[in-house]
C-alpha cells in the first residue's frame, strides 16, 4: 500500500516534466523543418544562378566571335553578354567579320584591354593558335567555344554541344524511318576542313552504318556526292540546284548543319521533289528547321546545338576559374538531343534570335 501510494507521487512529480519534454521535441522538429526547408531553398536558388565566392563586379569577359552573320552566332553573342552582365561583370566583344587576320587584331585588342577571361569563336583551327599563347602571357584564360581549336594552342576547355553523338542519333533515326529503301544519299558539308562540321559528318555516318548493321546486318552507305555550302543559305540553294541536275535520284540529303539545308530547300521545292526527298540534320535545333519538322514531311530531324546553352556554360567555366577551379576537362559538351516531329513543339520557339 505504501508501495501504490509513492509510485503516485512520483508520477504526478515527473508528469510537468514529460509536458516540457514532450514540447521541446515538437519544437525541436519544427526548427529542422524550418532548417531543412531554408537549406532546399537556398539549393534551388544556387541552381539558378552561378555561385561565385569572389566578387565579379568590374571583372571583364571578353567574347571574339568569327561572324555575326548568322542567327546563330547572334545568339549566342546574346547568351554570352545577358550571362556576363547577370553576374556584375563587364562585357567586351569583338567581330572578326569573317576574316580570320580581322578575328586575329580583334582577339589582340581584347588582350589589349585586360579581358580576365577570353571566351574565343575561332575560325580556323590554326590560325588563332598563336592569339592563345599571347593570352596566357598575359594571364589571361583562353575559353574555346562552339568551334574547336589546334590541341598546340593554349586553352582551359572546349565548350561546346556534343557534335558526334548528336550526328549519331540523326543518322539511327535516318536508318529506321527509311528501312529497306535503298538511299541514294547527298551530303552538305559547311566548309572544307572545319573540324566541327567534320565531326558532325563521322556522326552521321557512323549512326548509319551502326543502325544498318544492328537492324539489317550489311552496310549500304551510297553517298552519291559532298558539297560545301560555306554555312550559307545561298550556298546551300547553289549547292542543291547543282546536285538535282547532276544527281536527280537523290532521295536523303544529309547536312552538319541547319543553316546548309535551308537554302536547299527552296531548290528542292522549284524541283517539285519534297516528295521525293527527306532531310536529315546534325545540328543545329534552328527555329526554322523545327518548324519544318512540325509542319512537314521533307523534314526528318536535326539535333539540338544550343548557343543558349553554350553561352551560359561559358560563362560559368569562367567564374569557375576566376574562383580557383582548375581541373576542366579538355572538352566540355552540352547534352546529345535530337529533334524529331514527335518532340518539336517543345523545342520551338518564334521569337527566339536561332
Amino acid at each position: 500500500m505504501k508501495t501504490k501510494n509513492k509510485n503516485c507521487v512520483l508520477r504526478e512529480f515527473f508528469k510537468p516534466l514529460m509536458v516540457l519534454a514532450l514540447i521541446f521535441n515538437l519544437t525541436s522538429c519544427v526548427e529542422e523543418t524550418k532548417t531543412a526547408t531554408s537549406s532546399n531553398n537556398k539549393t534551388e536558388e544556387a541552381e539558378e544562378g552561378i555561385v561565385s565566392e569572389l566578387d565579379l563586379t568590374g571583372k571583364k569577359i571578353g567574347y571574339c566571335t568569327p561572324s555575326l552573320n548568322a542567327p546563330y552566332y547572334q545568339a549566342l553573342l546574346q547568351s554570352i553578354q545577358t550571362n556576363t552582365e547577370k553576374n556584375g561583370m563587364v562585357f567586351l566583344s569583338a567581330d572578326g567579320q569573317d576574316d580570320i587576320n580581322k578575328q586575329i587584331a580583334a582577339v589582340e585588342d581584347l588582350i589589349t584591354k585586360g579581358v580576365d577571361a577570353l571566351l574565343l569563336n575561332p575560325k580556323d583551327p590554326d590560325a588563332l593558335v598563336g592569339v592563345t599563347r599571347a593570352a596566357k602571357a598575359a594571364g589571361i584564360p583562353v575559353f574555346i567555344i562552339d568551334s574547336s581549336i589546334d590541341p598546340s594552342a593554349e586553352f582551359i576547355t572546349t565548350i561546346q554541344s556534343n557534335n558526334l553523338a548528336n550526328g549519331e542519333l540523326a543518322g539511327e533515326w535516318l536508318v529506321k524511318k527509311m528501312g529497306k529503301t535503298k538511299m541514294n544519299i547527298a551530303l552538305l558539308s559547311g566548309n572544307a576542313g572545319n573540324p566541327v562540321g567534320r565531326t558532325r559528318k563521322q556522326g552521321l555516318l557512323q549512326g548509319i552504318t551502326e543502325e544498318q548493321l544492328r537492324t539489317q546486318g550489311e552496310i549500304d552507305l551510297n553517298i552519291k556526292t559532298q558539297a560545301y555550302t560555306e554555312w550559307s543559305y545561298a550556298g546551300g540553294l547553289k549547292a542543291m540546284e547543282d546536285i538535282l541536275v547532276a544527281h536527280p535520284d537523290i532521295n536523303v540529303v544529309i547536312t552538319e548543319s541547319d543553316v546548309c539545308v535551308l537554302g536547299a530547300i527552296k531548290a528542292i521545292k522549284q524541283a517539285g521533289k519534297t516528295d521525293d526527298i527527306l532531310i536529315v540534320a546534325g545540328a543545329d535545333g534552328q527555329k526554322e528547321a523545327i518548324k519544318y519538322i512540325m509542319d512537314t514531311d521533307f523534314y526528318g530531324c536535326t539535333a539540338m546545338n544550343s548557343p543558349v546553352q553554350i553561352g551560359k556554360n561559358a560563362v560559368e567555366y569562367a567564374i569557375q576559374y576566376m574562383n580557383g577551379k582548375r581541373d576542366f576537362k579538355k572538352t566540355s559538351f552540352t547534352a546529345p538531343l535530337l529533334i524529331t516531329k514527335d518532340n518539336a513543339a517543345k523545342y520551338y520557339d518564334p521569337k527566339a534570335l536561332f
